[in-house]
């Protein structure tokens, strides 16, 4: 147990790692939209909802990746993927792993919990305080 507890002065580094990598990895997901980049599927102009959903993905990835203005992009971003999953993936079957959903949930419970739990260490918020 002692280990375990040794481990909690940690955790403001690893919340940073935690919100770090997934806001890489929603970037990710608006810059494919938006600029094709990584190589993308899509072609031609977005329908003005998936250009909405582009956009928070972009901007608010970046704002939760520098830590800035955390807590509202990522309560944002948390609305996005519910809607998003409620929209496009839960209508093609019940289960996440057959109607691939699974990111969506991820990312949205990832981003609800650094509404609550803030930024951790190497945030502009924090170093704002």
């Amino acid at each position: 147990m002692a280990f375990f507890e040794k481990l909690s002065r940690y955790q403001p580094y690893a919340l940073a790692a935690l919100r770090i990598i997934a806001a890489l990895l929603f970037i990710e997901h608006g810059t494919q939209k938006l600029f094709g980049f990584p190589a993308s599927q899509m072609e031609g102009s977005l329908p003005p909802m998936l250009l909405v959903a582009a956009i928070i993905e972009a901007v608010g990835g970046v704002l939760i990746l520098i830590g800035l203005f955390t807590r509202p992009a990522a309560f944002l971003a948390s609305g996005l993927m519910a809607f998003a999953y409620f929209m496009a993936h839960a209508p093609k079957s019940f289960f996440p792993v057959l109607n691939g959903g699974d990111g969506a949930i991820l990312f949205c419970f990832i981003f609800l919990y650094l509404v609550f739990a803030g930024p951790g260490a190497f945030s502009v918020d924090g170093n704002r305080r």
